[in-house]
């Protein structure tokens, strides 16, 4: 419960939109539209907190998306994109250790994912359409 109050109080403090959380379950749900922040799922898993948001659904394999998806990997700040364990579905996921987690780290990964839907939406809309 501590390290739920402690990662509640830092996205207070980041004046995130809290859109739905969870003390039993340990979770949190922000937005920011604006950023590009869509139901990023923000959990408390002692000791790591994790951070993940659905981009898309692979509809068949496509070895050019993952190819262009791990290429861009290399440049992201914090975080990657990831599939699920089906392979289907292509989220943004970091991990975070909670117990040294201070407001500027958890603030790096969530503006990684802002810059990220910034600059590679148009790419991630493709992906979509096209896999």
């Amino acid at each position: 419960m501590k390290n739920f109050l402690k990662v509640k109080n830092f996205l207070l403090d980041l004046e995130c939109d809290i859109v739905n959380e969870s003390i039993e379950e340990n979770f949190f749900i922000i937005e920011d539209e604006d950023s590009g922040i869509k139901n990023l799922v923000i959990a408390c898993v002692e000791p790591i907190l994790i951070l993940e948001q659905f981009l898309f659904e692979v509809k068949k394999d496509n070895m050019q998306i993952y190819k262009e998806l791990l290429i861009k990997n290399r440049d992201i700040i914090h975080g990657a994109f990831v599939l699920d364990k089906e392979g289907k579905n292509v989220f943004f996921r970091d991990t975070l250790q909670i117990e040294n987690l201070d407001l500027n780290e958890l603030q790096g990964t969530i503006n990684s994912l802002s810059l990220l839907m910034g600059e590679y939406h148009n790419e991630i809309i493709k992906f979509s359409k096209f896999s």
